[in-house]
């Protein structure tokens, strides 16, 4: 039984890469918000610009961790009694989201490049951080900034829109379902689920 529940579940590092890149993602996004809405001090916004360039590089990382990790060592399997439309509904929408979590802070890193101000980056104050060389390839720099600083803008709120999704997905299937999904991406001890109960094994 415990190896079959190990078997369910994510690895240690798994679970940690993954909960380290939401949390990082929700505060991104939270400073996102307040970054384009809120009345702040000159100062203030360009310190808020600073840790949200800091903190997109390092959801980039996490992402290119969490994809090199998953490479060698696969998702345990989806419950067996999840219908054919909802593993694909699953899939897709990873896919989607790991997507967004490469394809947001690279133009983020782009909207930062092609800038006019041409702010150095230094991640958390200390390490500094190259510009990518997109200057040099449009003819028109702002123009390209104009449009990769849109395509971030709506990305973001895509993104926040399928993270809404996947945690409604989540509740769904802990909450109502009673099975194993969300329970294996828990830094928990496994339990036995309504759908697989105690001394079962596959």
């Amino acid at each position: 039984m415990a190896a079959t529940a190990r078997g369910r579940r994510y690895s240690i590092v798994a679970i940690l890469l993954h909960w380290a890149s939401a949390l990082c993602v929700l505060v991104l996004i939270g400073m996102g918000l307040v970054m384009t809405h809120a009345a702040l001090a000159p100062m203030r916004q360009f310190e808020l610009y600073q840790w949200h360039k800091s903190l997109g590089i390092t959801a980039l990382a996490l992402t290119a961790l969490r994809l090199a990790w998953r490479a060698a060592h696969p998702a345990p399997p989806l419950p067996a009694a999840m219908p054919r439309p909802e593993r694909w509904a699953a899939s897709s929408t990873h896919v989607l989201l790991y997507l967004l979590l490469v394809g947001l802070p690279l133009t983020g890193w782009a909207v930062v490049s092609l800038s006019p101000f041409n702010i150095p980056t230094v991640l958390f104050g200390a390490l500094p951080w190259p510009h990518l060389p997109l200057a040099e390839v449009f003819s028109d720099p702002a123009w390209a900034e104009g449009v990769v600083k849109r395509v971030h803008a709506y990305g973001a709120w895509l993104l926040t829109a399928f993270l809404v999704l996947h945690v409604a997905a989540a509740l769904r299937h802990h909450l109502i379902l009673r099975d194993d999904t969300l329970r294996r991406m828990l830094p928990l001890p496994a339990a036995p689920s309504r759908s697989e109960p105690m001394g079962t094994t596959r």
